[in-house]
């Protein structure tokens, strides 16, 4: 990424979050969460399904830890 003039720090949207792909300024970008800019929808979407994955691998493991401990869990 290449520093933008506030300072030396990188810009955001310099660059893809999930390839890396330098992001186009005429072109669409694809936000996410915040500001998770992403150069196509399928790069987008490869990060949603991560995520999804990944929370509900924590939930998993939340829900046997609390079993194993006894900690009750309420929705």
């Amino acid at each position: 990424m290449l520093p933008y003039a506030g300072g030396g720090k990188t810009h955001f949207l310099e660059a893809c979050t999930l390839c890396s792909k330098p992001l186009a300024h005429n072109n669409d970008i694809f936000m996410y969460r915040g500001n998770n800019p992403f150069c196509s929808q399928e790069c987008r979407q490869e990060q949603i399904e991560i995520d999804e994955a990944r929370e509900k691998r924590w939930k998993k493991s939340t829900t046997k830890s609390s079993v194993r401990t006894g900690t009750l869990v309420a929705a």
